[in-house]
């Protein structure tokens, strides 16, 4: 499945980016064409592999990534979910080769950029700089709170507080609709994410749509009242740090929504 394919009527980099920066005409037209040559991954296949020497950085423009480790046992531990908008291995331009890997969840729509496309765009715009290290940060403090939420949250409320942030992260590139999302994650996906058994992670998520805090179907997240959703697991969205506060992109059509 690499052949090019379309792309998106919305540019989820340029959405996702005019919350860290305030980007003018010349700057989205710069970011729409690092996106322009793309190809399709089906789902689990590798986008970087740990140990590899990157020449370039990878930009998800549809469907989820994800990044994890293979630890001593042969076990999986998942330390980042990668939503349209997210660049893969921003990082990796400055530190070499990968410590860890990334595939594709879903079927997967990513943009290759090499290295010094990236690097144009850094020198030639303090703006765009800023942009992007904006990114790079808040990738970072997304991986605080989930070390939060695993060393103290309880596992009830480590998943809601998961679903809260999916459902805005998407709603901020015009991915979800006001209280509905893609949630294409497997039970066993969630339990590596989270760290519990796949058992656990099936008596919380029956727990959770029995008190009516969330519907799950055709691998979609509903949920009734996000407002309720967000109180029962303290859901504070200070760590996505949405420096500027734009008016959302508009939500796609339920049925186009899907990855």
């Amino acid at each position: 499945m690499d052949a090019t394919v379309t792309l998106p009527r919305s540019n989820p980099l340029i959405l996702r980016l005019r919350f860290g920066a305030d980007l003018d005409a010349g700057d989205k037209a710069l970011l729409a064409d690092l996106s322009r040559s793309s190809r399709g991954l089906e789902p689990q296949q590798d986008i970087v592999r740990a140990g590899d020497r990157a020449s370039g950085v990878h930009l998800v423009l549809e469907g989820y990534a994800f990044r994890y480790k293979i630890v001593d046992d042969g076990q999986r531990q998942i330390l980042g979910l990668l939503l349209p908008g997210d660049f893969c291995d921003l990082q990796s331009i400055v530190l070499g080769p990968s410590d860890h890997y990334i595939a594709a969840l879903t079927a997967c729509t990513i943009a290759d950029i090499p290295q010094d496309r990236v690097d144009a765009l850094v020198f030639r715009d303090s703006r765009l700089a800023r942009a992007l290290w904006w990114a790079t940060l808040v990738d970072e403090s997304i991986l605080r709170e989930w070390l939060a939420s695993m060393g103290q949250r309880a596992a009830d409320k480590r998943i809601a507080h998961l679903f809260c942030e999916l459902l805005l992260r998407q709603q901020l590139v015009g991915a979800a609709g006001a209280c509905d999302c893609p949630l294409p994650l497997t039970q066993p996906m969630l339990a590596d994410i989270l760290g519990i058994t796949t058992i656990h992670v099936s008596r919380i998520l029956r727990d959770l749509r029995t008190a009516g805090l969330i519907r799950l179907k055709d691998r979609r997240l509903h949920v009734p009242d996000v407002a309720r959703l967000q109180a029962f697991c303290d859901f504070d969205p200070t760590y996505l740090h949405l420096v500027r506060q734009p008016e959302r992109a508009p939500a796609r059509d339920a049925a186009q929504a899907g990855p």
